[in-house]
């Protein structure tokens, strides 16, 4: 599962807003702005974390989960 602080992290990557990222993923921008205001995991339905998630892969970017990475926890890279 993503978290608020990957999303945000992503967006960064990308240089987008949350207007952006509402428009890729097709999901409001106002539970855009809820979703990134809660700490943690995306507190969401299934379908709208996989949109989200979606739209971030589909524009390069790849989710580090806190397994795979030495230290540091979950984190986000743009492909290479």
């Amino acid at each position: 599962m993503i978290t608020s602080e990957q999303v945000r992290a992503a967006r960064a990557l990308l240089r987008w807003e949350q207007k952006d990222l509402a428009e890729t993923s097709k999901v409001s921008l106002p539970s855009i702005k809820r979703l990134e205001g809660q700490p943690g995991p995306l507190a969401a339905q299934d379908r709208t974390v996989d949109a989200i998630e979606a739209a971030f892969v589909t524009a390069g970017v790849l989710f580090l989960d806190a397994g795979a990475m030495t230290e540091g926890g979950a984190g986000v890279r743009l492909k290479r």
